[in-house]
This record gives C-alpha cells, structure tokens and sequence, in this order.
C-alpha cells in the first residue's frame, strides 16, 4: 500500500539549501522515482504501471513530449515521467467527504502541492452561487448546469474554453468542434503561455510551427545548441539522445542564464558508465547569457558568419528570401551595445561563432527561456536567421527542435485547438459535419483574463490544467476568474483552480492517461503528437480511479448533446467509438489519411514537415530571413532581471515535493537565486529573507510605475549571470504584469521581469 496523503501543510519550515549538483540522473534519480511511485501507488501498481509507460501497446506518459526512440528500452522513462504517472495512478482519493470537511475558503489556503497529494478527484462537485463548500452531483445535473449557462448566453463570445496541453487527439478534436458549432472560436490553451512565440516566429519564416528534425537527426548533428532550456529537469529523456548524439561527436552548447547540472554530465541509469562510473560529460561549454541577450548574440554570431564569408549560397539563392536586406543590416555590428546586452565578452561570442561555422549539421533546441521574453519572436527568427545562413533546414541532422512541454500540447493545435484557425481548416470542418463555424478570430490566455475582468465573458471552461496557476498577474486572474458566472474544470486532481470560482462552479472528474477508457464498442485507444510531429496511441491499462469518471470524450459529446440538440453531428457515435473521431480527424486535418491503419505500425507515424523537404509554405515559397532592430530589457540601477523557473520537483504547475535536487534545494520552495556579487553589491547576504518587488512602467516605459509584491523569499547565492535572478513559478507569477507580452505571440514576459529586493 502507499502512503495516506498528508494532513499537515508544511510549508517552507524545513527548507535547506547545499552546493548545486554537477550531474544528473544516476542512481539517485532512480531511488527517488521508486520512493515517490511506492509512496503514491504502492508495490504491485508500480510494478504494472512503471513499465507500461511509452512502451508498444501501453500509455504515452502524461509528462513531457519528448518523442519515443525508435527502440525502446524496457524502462522507457525519466525521473518526472515516474512521478507524473505517480500522482495519477494513486491510490489517493478525494471524495465528497472531503469536501464536506473542507470549506473553498480553507482549500485556498493551502500550497500547491498540498492540494496535489490529496489524491485524485472521484464525483462530479458543485457549487452553487452563495455556497462556501462544494457539493456532490450527478453527471446528468452537472452537465445541465453547464448547458444551461451556455444556452443563456447572449453571445456564444461570451463563453470561453480553456485547454491544457495533456488532453488526447480525439478529445481535441472533439472538444473545438463543439465549441465552433456553438458558436465561437474562444480557445485558449497553455501554448499562448509558453511555445506561442515559436510557432508564430516559425509560421513567419519556413511556413509551419512546429519543429523540422527527427531524433535519429539529434544524433547526427556536428553542433547542438541548447538556449534557454533546462532539460535535466523539464525533459529528462532528451539527454539520452543528447549522449547519444556526443558518442557520434556532437558538440554541445548550452546557452541559458544558468548552469544546469543536466547539461554538466547525465548519468544514465541503464549503462555501467551511468551508474558506477563517470557518466557523460554533454555540454562542451555553457554560455551565461544575461536575460533576454539571445537576440543579441545571435545578430552578433550572424555578423561574424557574413563577415566571415560562411554562406551556403546554393541555399540561400535558392531557398530563401530577404537575404540581402539581413546581409546589409549584419554587415556592421554595435559591439558595446552587444556585450552590455548578452553580459558575455568578445572572446565567447567569437568562439560560439566559431562553432557555427565549423559545424555541417546543426540543431537549436530552445525552450522557455527564450519565448518569454517582449522581443521572443524576434529573437528566434534572428537565431532562424543563422541556420538559413549555413543551410541547416532540411538537411539530415540539422534543423529547428522547439522542445514542447505537455505531453500533447502540439497535438492539440494541430487537431484545431487554436484561437485564430486559418481559413483552410474551417472550411475543411464545415464540409465535413454540415456546420458554419464562427471566422473571427477568439481570445487567446492573455485575453481570457481581460474579457473575464471586463465581463465580455461570463463563463469559463477549462479541459485540464490549472489555469489560475499557469497564468501570469496571479491576482489580477484570480479576480478575474472570481468574476464569472459559471467556471468549470475538467480534472483528474484537485488544484488551485478549483479554489479560485466564480458565482457558480463545477469540478468534473476525468480519466487520467493511465486508466482504461470504456465505452459503448468497447476499450477505446487515445492518440497523442509529441514535439518531432510523431502521432502515436495511447493505451490506458489500470482501473479507473472510480466508476463515475466519464471520458474527456465522453464529456465533451455528452454536453454537446444538451447544448446543440438540433446538431447535425453524431455526438452518440463519437462517444461511443473514438475510430468514428479518428476517420473524421483523417479527412479534415492535412497528413492524417489512414489515420486508424497507421496508429497500429509501431511508433506511430511523422505528420508532413514539408521544410524538411526545404519546401516552405511562405509567400513565394521561400525561407524568410527577419531584420530586426537590436533589444533587450533594460534594468535600473539596484535593479534585477527576474525570469521564473521550474524546480527538479515539479512539472508545470503540479508540485510533486518540494525539494530542487540539482540546484541544491530542499524542503521548500520560497527561494530567489542571485548572483553573489549581486548580492554583495545589492548589501544583501545569503539565506536573507526579502520580499521581490517587481516595477512595471508599460510596454513603452512611460506609464506611471506599478508594483507587485511576492513576500518571504530566502536569497540563494547561485552562478547566474550578472544582473539576472531566479525564483519558481508558479509562486513567482505574481510578479509578472498581464500587459507584459511578447509582441507577436501576446505570451506573458516571465523571463525579463524587473524587480527589486527588500529586506525584511
């Protein structure tokens, strides 16, 4: 048996802080994976669940989307991926019991991961409008609340659908498709917080927003770049590939404000090497970019390429656009500036150059640290730039490798799950079901919280996730949610959301990835796309948590059904057999013909990137070089760039414990990292407790100064670059303002947020 879920919320009492480690994985990882899946699920449902997790004919992880390798091995999975599938497949219960016992008000109270460990949700709960605690009800009558609202609405725009990245194709597509029959294109999902930036620098420039490479051409990449990610901790399965890669002879670049031991040397716990002996050294050098300096470094690298005379003409003349303006932009470069702006000295930006132009096949891989940024779009089409310059789109071993965080949240958009559809897919779903969707376009996550505020929408659903938590301007979105007329969450556990309501609010328990999916033809099959556009399926194995979850399916359908009586949709038959969902999908969405056929090959099968063919859906046909005056945040004297981060013991804004192993913290996770001669020229000391109080005078500067305030911080002395801090997110949010955007994608700016530290 596993361990009961606490009672106690701890806090940060015992929180400890050491040297940060200089390696990853190992034995270590694998001790703390058996103790958490042993504390959550027990002996026997570790053993039946570990081992089905990525595996032919198991479940896709419910964690990251790192893709699958070619072969698996039979323990085909990270540390996180154990503790993810851990807290789903718990033996932990939250019933009405404990509901009754717990007021909403007291439930707020709590800590992220208290409300986490509770277990999983088991009964459809209500709250009615005056009410202080949830209450049980029937599937039948939560649904009718739900329709109801939605029926006696005004306007279809005044209902907004949320959706986490963890929700499966079938449920996706299901999901868009009714709320675009109902009437609107009000589908945010966790892209606009975190990859939004990618895809719309990406369709801009080769014509699709999605990666270009393969695993197998990580593995024959000459040079890997890996800018502003962390994939010790947010992808640890990537290192696998990352060694792989380096026993071929790739060199590594780590480019990020802060070192991670999981780009210093990764351990693997399934070679002799890992385990007793020194492991893999991956990055041959880090580069300590000050916050938001990327866009710098890479005009900087482009300069010294063109300077250099390291063009591959062939490419560029046939290929691409705009080279010649780009060429007369680079021609000269702003070197003071640069440095200032990267926080790097000359030397490491000509030796990073210098990597450039000796590689044949090179990779960026970026993640969180540069998306987040005012200038994000910018600053990936100045490193798109570069790669255009040598060629390295469509080309074996060379490419773009924007690395996703939910397992699905690339397959979501693709099946429709998209706030500005094009017109190509709308006109593609009317033909196929008979209906006429809305064509203008909806809100995205930052929007959300506007129209919420402003009451231009007065009911919220959300497909998973946690979106309180998630987004950035804590406050701001929790009055924003607070002041709707209806928010409802389809959930496997309970969360910080749920706490957060409106005038009326509803939880709907869901089945999780691990868990069996029956319904009227039988065991049902799920499928997900990782971030390599692989499309494989998902077979939960384990017993549902309780008898009444229903299906995201089934939910979907079931409200469709009461909402559009008159639909020309088969909502019954979608439910009850999801090979009808896939034969539709395989007809509206490009590159899924003989979808039901080819989810039976092993590892599934590659959706269409037509760059890697060097065919690029962009007016002209062509590749488009980006010309972009140099930015970068500016930051007053005694001032500090904060960007938010994810501790080793969390993966979004699901808090497994409160431990940050490779960064040397433990038992809490109130902490800001600053650079020690910040801190000595700041007059603050190691261990200091200080609230961080960010200062935020509008997009342009010129507006009057706000303040926010995250309190009881304990400054950790880290080597991150000058001038820059840490601190985790979700707690960190609130610092962030919900105007602070990237200018193109409208993602929220958690990686340049100016602050200050006081003492208490």
């Amino acid at each position: 048996m596993g361990r009961n879920a606490p009672i106690d919320d701890k806090g940060d009492i015992d929180l400890e802080v050491e040297s940060p480690k200089t390696s990853a994985a190992g034995v270590p990882a694998v001790v703390r994976s058996m103790r958490m899946s042993l504390e959550q699920m027990g002996v026997v449902r570790t053993a039946r669940t570990l081992l089905r997790i990525n595996q032919d004919k198991g479940f896709d992880c419910p964690g990251c989307a790192w893709p699958d390798p070619a072969e698996s091995h039979r323990a085909e999975f990270c540390e996180n991926g154990a503790k993810a599938v851990a807290e789903e497949a718990t033996r932990r219960r939250v019933t009405p019991e404990f509901f009754a016992e717990h007021s909403i008000a007291s439930l707020r109270e709590k800590s992220d991961h208290w409300l986490g460990q509770q277990g999983r949700l088991t009964t459809p709960m209500h709250k009615p409008q005056g009410a202080a605690y949830y209450e049980p009800v029937t599937w039948e009558r939560a649904l009718d609340i739900v329709a109801d609202h939605l029926r006696d609405l005004d306007d279809p725009d005044q209902a907004i659908f949320y959706t986490s990245g963890r929700t499966s194709n079938e449920a996706a597509f299901a999901y868009q498709l009714f709320v675009r029959e109902f009437g609107t294109n009000n589908l945010p999902d966790c892209s606009n917080m975190c990859h939004e930036s990618s895809g719309t620098a990406l369709n801009e420039t080769i014509g699709i927003g999605k990666g270009t490479v393969t695993l197998d051409d990580i593995t024959k990449a000459d040079l890997i770049l890996v800018v502003g990610q962390n994939p010790g901790t947010n992808h640890p399965r990537m290192l696998s590939t990352l060694e792989t890669a380096k026993g071929n002879g790739a060199r590594v670049i780590a480019i990020n404000p802060l070192p991670e031991a999981g780009l210093m040397t990764f351990r693997n716990p399934q070679t002799v090497r890992g385990v007793v002996g020194p492991g893999t050294a991956l990055a041959d050098r880090h580069v300590g970019v000050r916050l938001g300096g990327d866009q710098a470094l890479f005009q900087a690298v482009g300069h010294l390429l063109l300077e250099r005379g390291v063009v591959d003409h062939e490419f560029v003349e046939g290929h691409t656009s705009g080279f010649e303006v780009y060429a007369a932009a680079r021609a000269t470069l702003d070197w003071p500036t640069t440095l200032t702006a990267t926080g790097l000295n000359e030397a490491d930006i000509r030796a990073l150059a210098d990597d450039v132009a000796g590689a044949d096949r090179i990779i960026v891989c970026w993640a969180m640290g540069i998306t987040q940024h005012r200038h994000a779009v910018a600053t990936i089409q100045e490193m798109l730039n570069v790669l255009l310059l040598g060629g390295h789109i469509g080309r074996e071993g060379a490419g773009v490798c924007p690395v996703r965080g939910h397992s699905n949240v690339q397959g979501d958009r693709t099946m429709g799950i998209f706030e500005r559809p094009s017109a190509a897919f709308l006109d593609a779903l009317d033909a196929e079901f008979s209906i006429t969707s809305p064509r203008e376009h909806g809100v995205d996550a930052v929007d959300t919280v506007r129209a919420l505020r402003d009451r231009r929408a007065t009911v919220f659903f959300a497909m998973g996730g946690n979106f309180v938590r998630a987004m950035s301007d804590s406050d701001v979105t929790e009055e924003a949610l607070e002041a709707a007329d209806l928010t409802c969450h389809v959930s496997t556990k309970l969360n910080r959301s749920h706490t957060v309501t409106g005038r009326e609010a509803l939880i709907l328990p869901t089945l999780g990835r691990t868990e069996r999916d029956e319904q009227a033809t039988g065991e049902q099959v799920v499928t997900v796309e990782d971030s390599m556009a692989m499309v494989h399926a998902s077979r939960g194995r384990l017993g549902p948590a309780s008898h009444t979850l229903l299906s995201e399916v089934a939910i979907v359908c079931e409200l469709a059904r009461r909402v559009l009586p008159a639909s020309p949709v088969d909502w019954a038959g979608m439910r009850g057999d999801y090979r009808v969902i896939r034969d539709h999908i395989s007809r509206v969405v490009p590159g899924f013909d003989r979808f039901e056929e080819r989810i039976l090959d092993k590892g599934g099968f590659q959706l269409p990137l037509a760059p890697r063919q060097r065919e690029f859906n962009v007016e002209g046909g062509r590749a488009r070089f980006s010309v972009h005056p140099l930015e970068y945040p500016q930051c007053p004297p005694g001032r500090l760039l904060l960007q938010t981060i994810r501790s080793h013991d969390q993966y979004n804004t699901t808090i497994y414990g409160l431990d940050d192993h490779y960064r040397g913290v433990s038992g809490g996770r109130r902490v800001v990292f600053v650079n020690p001669s910040d801190l000595a020229a700041l007059g603050l000391a190691d261990e200091q407790l200080v609230d961080i109080v960010s200062e935020w005078r509008g997009v342009d500067g010129n507006v009057e100064l706000t303040e926010r305030r995250a309190e009881e911080f304990r400054v950790v002395a880290y080597p991150t670059a000058r001038g820059c801090a840490a601190a985790y997110f979700p707690e960190a949010n609130v610092l962030v303002p919900l105007d602070s955007t990237a200018r193109g994608s409208n993602t929220p700016t958690s990686k340049s947020v100016v602050i200050r530290l006081e003492a208490r």
